[in-house]
């Protein structure tokens, strides 16, 4: 499957809410320890619906980097 030329980059001021999990329709996203949403790069597709339901706006929505 080709990956998306887009990717999700969840800020260091993310609360861990869990409304981008809550939304990702790839489960990409998850709370780790009650602190921090991580992101699983391997099944991110950029879709935005995390970022769109974050109320903290902390998630945007960027190029992915290339694989060296």
């Amino acid at each position: 499957m080709k990956r998306s030329p887009k990717i999700a980059s969840i800020g260091k001021e993310c609360v861990a809410c869990g409304c981008c999990a809550a939304v990702c329709p790839r489960n990409a996203i998850h709370i780790a320890s009650g602190v921090v949403a991580r992101l699983d790069e391997e099944k991110c597709v950029g879709c935005g619906k995390c970022a769109k339901n974050c109320p903290a706006d902390v998630i945007s929505i960027i190029e992915r980097r290339a694989a060296l």
